[in-house]
């Protein structure tokens, strides 16, 4: 049986309302009984173009492992960013990101 929600409040810009939700319970306004999870197959996710200066020694070696993986050594680069970044994540717990 769903619980009555409280109403959600207007808020005057989109930033009030980012700042309400990241402290905001939604299961206090929201019904997620019913909800279904949603499957976006064609989302990507929006890419940003940097410049890293990297040790030769560095990206040699990430290229060697590249190689015998068979992937490009950028992908590979990406992975273990990714890998890392995760078990950061859960060591340091959920942190707020400031815009």
């Amino acid at each position: 049986m769903a619980k009555k929600s409280k109403n959600i409040p207007m808020h005057k810009s989109e930033d009030q309302e980012r700042e309400f939700w990241s402290r905001t319970d939604s299961t206090d306004y929201i019904d997620w009984s019913d909800a279904r999870p949603l499957v976006l197959p064609n989302l990507k996710p929006s890419l940003k173009t940097i410049s890293l200066r990297l040790p030769e020694h560095m990206l040699a070696e990430l290229k060697v492992l590249a190689n015998k993986r068979d992937v490009p050594y950028q992908s590979l680069l990406k992975l273990f960013l990714a890998e890392r970044l995760e078990d950061e994540m859960k060591r340091l717990g959920p942190i707020r990101i400031k815009s």
